[in-house]
């Protein structure tokens, strides 16, 4: 076995047991009485959002069939991925995001200051995306991210623009159907995305890894958004933990579904009715494997705290607002260095009873 790059290893709490997990499936909802029809008439959904809310509640994860995006796009994609991740690490690099144009190729990202065995290109839902130029609450000034323009594989970026067009689709869809089973308004959620949004479309290569009880593709983590909508391969290695103090549960592939997991946005947008859950990737010795996800964020000057109609005397506001696009440029600072304390995470805006 070659050496091991101690920058990798996780701590031994948090190691993978690669000898008794075996794949499960998370709830499984079938989209088609939305497909082709709008959320906003009721009774042919009353079932489907049901179960959207029972899955949202118990798991925090679940599948997705039926969905109506194109089989043929989803396979331009992860074409196109693998064929982007093929290339000589000098080529990748020539697309290369840092600190100031976090979109692009990466490869030494951290989660929980330790290293993701993974490889990464990111690109904006919208181009150019306006965020704070820094985490500073007095700092009101303003910067523009923009996508890079790789060379190949050849049309890349009309590939990703295109789907991306039907992540947004299908996750405000979702939405719109989280809100209902909260018992709110369809559309309640559409304010915080009509005007702009902060989205990205991920691409992760995962390489064979010669330690893979001692490295994670990535880390445990809450994601930090609302909503992730994840198209992983057959190789699969995506592991969640729906409690606390629960086992770590493989999440089994299925073919052309989508796997979707709420955020911590979530979690505060409901007032804790919907938890954020925790997950993981392992990685595998002899496999390399491809996943694609879309994370929905809002736009920048998005105030983030519970909403009004979910708060009342029995349920006071169990969260203290914050401002999403200061907080993703700070999160945003803890992918390019090791951080000497935590980063900032949701819960602590947590209202301490």
């Amino acid at each position: 076995m070659e050496k091991v790059d101690q920058a990798f290893i996780q701590y031994p709490q948090h190691r993978p047991n690669l000898t008794i997990i075996q794949p499960e499936h998370i709830p499984i909802i079938d989209l088609s009485p939305i497909t082709n029809h709008t959320v906003s008439h009721p009774s042919p959904i009353e079932g489907l959002v049901k179960e959207i809310g029972n899955a949202c509640k118990e798991w925090g994860f679940f599948q997705v069939i039926n969905h109506g995006v194109s089989l043929t796009l989803r396979q331009n994609i992860e074409k196109a991925s693998k064929l982007f991740f093929a290339q000589s690490l000098e080529e990748k690099r020539k697309v290369s995001r840092d600190e100031s144009s976090p979109m692009g190729y990466y490869d030494t990202e951290h989660t929980k200051n330790i290293r993701d065995w993974k490889e990464v290109f990111d690109f904006l839902a919208k181009d150019p995306t306006f965020v704070p130029l820094t985490s500073d609450e007095h700092d009101n000034r303003l910067t523009q991210w923009t996508n890079p323009s790789p060379q190949y594989p050849p049309h890349f970026r009309d590939i990703i623009k295109e789907y991306v067009e039907e992540m947004e689709k299908l996750s405000f869809k979702l939405m719109e159907l989280i809100a209902l089973s909260l018992g709110l308004e369809a559309k309640r959620f559409e304010e915080f995305f009509i005007k702009d949004q902060t989205s990205f479309l991920r691409l992760n290569y995962y390489p064979p890894c010669p330690y893979p009880h001692l490295a994670l593709g990535v880390g445990r983590h809450k994601d930090s958004g609302p909503l992730t909508i994840l198209a992983q391969d057959e190789v699969g290695g995506l592991e969640v933990r729906p409690k606390a103090d629960q086992d770590w549960i493989r999440v089994k592939p299925i073919p052309n579904a989508y796997i979707i997991n709420l955020g911590d946005m979530i979690q505060v947008w409901s007032n804790d009715a919907y938890e954020s859950v925790e997950h993981r990737v392992v990685v595998n010795s002899e496999k390399a494997r491809f996943s694609i996800p879309f994370f929905l964020f809002p736009a920048h000057d998005t105030v983030v705290k519970p909403l009004e109609e979910l708060i009342n005397e029995q349920n006071p506001s169990k969260f203290r607002p914050y401002k999403w696009g200061k907080f993703l440029v700070h999160r945003l600072d803890s992918n390019f260095k090791k951080q000497n304390a935590e980063n900032v995470q949701t819960y602590h805006y947590k209202i301490r009873e």
